[in-house]
């Protein structure tokens, strides 16, 4: 599905383009400089910034919900959906952790 504004975007882009606002900019028709970033830093500090966190950061969150949500249930039928939830969740968190560090 297309982004609500797209097409607003892309007609003022277009306008742009018409009145001319994109030509003799500075390194026109020059490729893009290299970046020296072997690690990703530069892609993961703007991962950061925009408030995203590693899979295994997300379910170790919903692992704290859940055991929250434990201790304030006196259900016990709920307790035991919680208790299998929260069992499969740390399965996850370990494979996700897993998955990171490669």
């Amino acid at each position: 599905m297309d982004h609500p504004l797209e097409a607003l975007i892309n007609a003022r882009i277009a306008a742009a383009q018409d009145e001319g606002d994109f030509d003799n900019l500075p390194g026109a028709g020059k490729p893009l400089a290299q970046i020296e970033d072997p690690e990703g830093t530069v892609f993961h500090r703007m991962l950061r910034d925009a408030g995203a966190v590693p899979e295994f950061v997300a379910l170790a969150r919903e692992l704290a919900h859940l055991r929250q949500e434990l201790q304030e249930t006196g259900d016990r039928s709920r307790r035991q959906e919680i208790l299998k939830a929260m069992s499969m969740m740390e399965v996850r968190i370990e494979m996700a952790r897993q998955s990171h560090k490669k």
